[in-house]
């Protein structure tokens, strides 16, 4: 374990490979506050950063959960530590399923495992949009749905599987699965096929069709929140959707309430990041998903001024009224790699639903928004390590 930091408080960023962890070690690094990063690998980009101060060493969540729970706790429980931040699913499942161990050493800004499981869980999450009389998709079990002659889209019901929501996990067993296929009209899904490729009974949710992809992030308080964000996606990593890699930063009224009424239904607490569809006929925004942690687009986030990194920072700190939530509209930021991935989607993907862009149109796309908006997630010239460390590393796994 690593030695305790003698000059000042410290926060603990678990990382594995996420380059979105960036953004927590830049914005608390340049404030004065010691950075901890922590993965299972070796080399990682972000600890090329010249505001990484430490780096450690962690078992990997995928070989045993709780060894990597156990790992945690032992920085936590640093004299020096402060705050974990919640960067991956595992650390959101983790911090809020153990958060009596974690809140006997440092502050912890996280739901409690009952309100997580309500997140995790699609069709409960469902259910509690309902409940806050939002727009949902309608969402239902596998094992109810009987016609399939409608458009449909096939998702995994839980972000994490885990022992907290499925019975065939070990406490120290969890695994990602984030599964999206589009039905065609009349074909009837092979159960069987789909057990095996998610491990478990995924959900059936109506396909919306929508004209835009919005994402909310907040910082709640129990129930109330601290500081809230809005970005429409202009791209994701798929032609189809999937996580933004370039978006600008946005207000609508309307967004911010549905989002608002969501969390207040959910009584949520910490960080939430929330996906949006904009119906291409009603206007109204439908729920996608919620991630319980920092999201991809961090990066775009902060750059537009709204520094989650720093909010929960102080938050955990008891300094709440510290934060300035305010953000600067029409910013824009792209994901390098993840442009290439557009491009690549639109070369290799297919769907039934959404139809694929030209590929000259969607050059001429990239090229006039990275020559309006030159900024990007990772690409600092003030600290470029992390981003060519990154591109090493990318370019040596073809080899």
């Amino acid at each position: 374990m690593s030695p305790a930091n003698d000059d000042g408080p410290s926060v603990l960023v678990p990382t594995g490979v996420a380059p979105y962890s960036y953004p927590c070690l830049r914005s608390l690094g340049r404030r004065g506050v010691h950075t901890v990063a922590a993965s299972e690998h070796d080399h990682v980009p972000v600890f090329a950063s010249r505001f990484c101060d430490e780096t450690a060493a962690l078992p990997s969540p995928e070989d045993d959960l709780l060894a990597y729970k156990d790992a945690l706790l032992d920085l936590a429980a640093r004299e020096d530590l402060e705050t974990v931040i919640p960067v991956r699913e595992y650390d959101a499942y983790l911090l809020s399923k153990y958060r009596d161990e974690f809140t006997d050493h440092v502050s912890l800004e996280v739901p409690d495992i009952d309100t997580l499981a309500r997140v995790h869980d699609r069709v409960e999450l469902a259910a509690a949009a309902e409940a806050a009389g939002v727009p949902v998709p309608e969402t239902r079990a596998f094992d109810e749905v009987e016609d399939w002659s409608g458009e449909r889209i096939l998702k995994s019901r839980y972000n994490l599987l885990a022992d907290e929501y499925v019975e065939t996990h070990a406490p120290s067993e969890a695994e990602e699965v984030n599964n999206v296929t589009h039905v065609r009209p009349g074909e009837d899904p092979d159960r069987e096929q789909l057990l095996a490729e998610m491990n478990h009974a995924p959900i059936v949710q109506e396909f919306v069709p929508s004209s835009d992809e919005y994402m909310f992030a907040g910082l709640y308080d129990r129930g109330e929140p601290v500081a809230t964000f809005q970005h429409r996606q202009i791209r994701g990593n798929s032609y189809t959707g999937g996580g933004g890699v370039y978006r600008e930063s946005t207000y609508d009224p309307e967004l911010e309430r549905v989002a608002r009424d969501l969390l207040g239904e959910l009584d949520w607490h910490g960080l939430a990041c929330i996906e949006y569809m904009e119906h291409a006929e009603t206007g109204e925004y439908y729920l996608t998903e919620i991630n319980p942690r920092m999201w991809q687009s961090l990066p775009s986030t902060v750059q537009a001024g709204a520094d989650f990194p720093y909010y929960y920072w102080l938050q955990s700190q008891g300094r709440r009224e510290e934060i300035d939530p305010d953000f600067e509209l029409g910013v824009g930021s792209h994901l390098l790699y993840g442009e290439l991935g557009y491009v690549a989607s639109v070369l290799r993907d297919d769907s039934p639903f959404v139809e694929r862009p030209g590929l000259g149109e969607t050059a001429w796309e990239i090229g006039e928004s990275v020559v309006r908006q030159p900024k990007f997630d990772f690409l600092r010239l003030d600290d470029p390590r992390p981003f060519v460390s990154g591109v090493v590393q990318t370019l040596s796994k073809g080899d």
